[in-house]
C-alpha cells in the first residue's frame, strides 16, 4: 500500500505567466466592456484596473468569460465534495474502470495519508491497519474472480483520486469561498488542505481575480 500526502496542479493555463495573465483579463475586460460599450477604452494597461471595479461592484457575471483547469490529488471523501459544485466541469479516476492489481498502479492501492494525524500516533496507526485490511480484501476479491467495479466496494474512502475541474472564474471564487475560506462553515481539514494552498496560488498569479478574498 502507497500513502501520499493530498496536492493539485494547475493544468490550464499550461503556464502561470505574464502571457496567460493578460489573456484572461483581456477576455474578462472584451466581454464586460460589451455591457457599457466602452471597448474604445481598451488599451494596454486597463484590463487589470476594470477587473477591479467589477470584483468592487459585485459584477462577477463577467468573470464567468474565462476559466481555469485543476488536477486535484485528493481521497474520495473530498472528491465528492468538488463535484457538487454544479458549474464546474469533472473528469475523474475510475474506480469502476481501474485494476489496481494491475503493473501501472504497482500492484497496490494508493491512499491519502490524513493530514490531521500525526504519523506514528495511535489514530494514524488504526487508519493505516484499517487501510491494509481494505487493500487485502480488495485484492482477495479480485483474486477469486471478482471485477475492479465489484471489489471497490471494499476500499476505504481514503483511497486516491485524480479529479480534474474546469470552472470559470466567478465559480471559482464561490469555491474558495466555501473550500478554503468556509463562509458557510469550517471546511473539511483534507478539502482546505489543497483549496487553501490553491488560492494562494490564485491570488499571487490573478490578484484582482482573487487577491480581495485573501483580504478578508
Amino acid at each position: 500500500m502507497r500513502i501520499i500526502r493530498a496536492g493539485f496542479e494547475v493544468m490550464r493555463p499550461q503556464k502561470i505567466d505574464d502571457a496567460s495573465r493578460k489573456a484572461i483579463y483581456s477576455a474578462i475586460e472584451q466581454a464586460g466592456r460589451v455591457c457599457y460599450k466602452t471597448e474604445y477604452k481598451i488599451g494596454e494597461d486597463t484590463a487589470e484596473t476594470f477587473i477591479k471595479a467589477l470584483v468592487s461592484r459585485g459584477h462577477e457575471a463577467m468573470l464567468e468569460h474565462a476559466s481555469l483547469t485543476v488536477r486535484f490529488i485528493v481521497d474520495r471523501g473530498v472528491s465528492h465534495e468538488l463535484v457538487r459544485h454544479r458549474l464546474a466541469s469533472f473528469a475523474q479516476e475510475s474506480t469502476r474502470y481501474c485494476n489496481y492489481a494491475k503493473d501501472q498502479f504497482g500492484s497496490e492501492i494508493t491512499v491519502i495519508e490524513p493530514c490531521f494525524w500525526r504519523e506514528g500516533s495511535p489514530s494514524y496507526d488504526v487508519w493505516k491497519k484499517a487501510c491494509e485490511a481494505c487493500e487485502k480484501a480488495y485484492f482477495d476479491l479480485l483474486e477469486i474472480g471478482d471485477m475492479p467495479q465489484m471489489a471497490r466496494d471494499v476500499l476505504p474512502t481514503s483511497t486516491k483520486t485524480e479529479v480534474v475541474m474546469t470552472a470559470n472564474i466567478r465559480e471559482w471564487r464561490h469555491f474558495f469561498k466555501l473550500r478554503a475560506l468556509g463562509t458557510t462553515g469550517a471546511p473539511h481539514p483534507q478539502m482546505r488542505e489543497v483549496a487553501l494552498p490553491l488560492l494562494r496560488v490564485m491570488a499571487g498569479y490573478l490578484p484582482p481575480l482573487f487577491g480581495d478574498l485573501l483580504e478578508g
